[in-house]
């Protein structure tokens, strides 16, 4: 994991000042993508470097359960951050009633709780489908589209209907991203000095780039057509969306804040 957010998350922990609703969140985040970090490389890195490569069923199971649960856990707490950035620069005289102590906590708590309940649906499901292809999954971890291959083509519906059911979840939280951010943009854009109008953007630049970078690669990697499909690519794919974020994600928050 990179040492930036280590530093991040000592930082926001020990230090009195950043004690606000976005370092609160920025915590929650840089904690969201260490776990993602530490789910998927030392497994390979160890692999690696003594030529292994069986793994238990059960040791397979816990990696696909922790990897989406600190992903969607992240993608919640994305949206949380958009809502923080609306009431920040629409509504500052209320931030602090709208986004208080027990407000934040309860936030937070959602979020990592449909992470949870998300991730123990998906991994559930995917384990009990009857595998018929064989047990070698392509991949330097254990994810759930590489088990719907080697599953009956009739017997991972359930798994296809809880994606249909995470993806209008995704969309509603997308629809609510962009429309926080139709609001900032035409509340900045009417503020008269350049200067608060450069500040109130550069606090939003960091967290849509790390929303893009995240949505893109999942984006992606769930939903490219299977006729693209090809092991190199596969590994590729899954590399973007598990390791880059994290590993990016605290170096976009360091460059862009200057108390990190």
């Amino acid at each position: 994991m990179p040492p930036r957010c280590h530093l991040i998350n000592t930082s926001t922990a020990c230090d009195q000042h950043p004690h606000t609703p976005s370092y609160f969140f920025l915590l929650s985040l840089s904690l969201l993508d260490l776990g993602c970090i530490s789910t998927t490389v030392p497994k390979s890195k160890a692999n690696s470097l003594w030529d292994s490569r069986p793994i238990s069923y059960t040791a397979c199971a816990a990696p696909i359960f922790f990897l989406h649960f600190f992903l969607v856990a992240e993608f919640y707490f994305l949206t949380i951050m958009s809502y923080d950035r609306y009431v920040a620069i629409c509504k500052p005289l209320h931030y602090g009633s709208l986004l208080g102590s027990r407000a934040c906590v309860h936030m937070a708590a959602a979020a990592w709780g449909a992470g949870f309940l998300t991730a123990l649906l998906h991994t559930a499901n995917t384990f009990s489908l009857p595998l018929c292809r064989g047990n070698a999954v392509e991949q330097f971890f254990c994810e759930i589209p590489q088990f719907l291959k080697l599953s009956r083509s009739h017997s991972y519906l359930r798994e296809v209907g809880l994606f249909v059911i995470a993806v209008c979840v995704t969309f509603g939280c997308f629809v609510f991203i962009v429309g926080s951010y139709v609001q900032i943009f035409r509340a900045v854009l009417r503020i008269p000095s350049e200067q608060r109008c450069h500040k109130a953007f550069s606090t939003c630049l960091p967290h849509l780039a790390m929303l893009s970078l995240f949505v893109s690669t999942s984006a992606f990697a769930y939903l490219k057509p299977p006729t693209i499909s090809s092991p190199p690519l596969d590994l590729v794919v899954s590399v973007l969306y598990s390791v880059v974020p994290p590993a990016v994600n605290p170096l976009i928050c360091s460059l862009r804040n200057q108390e990190l």
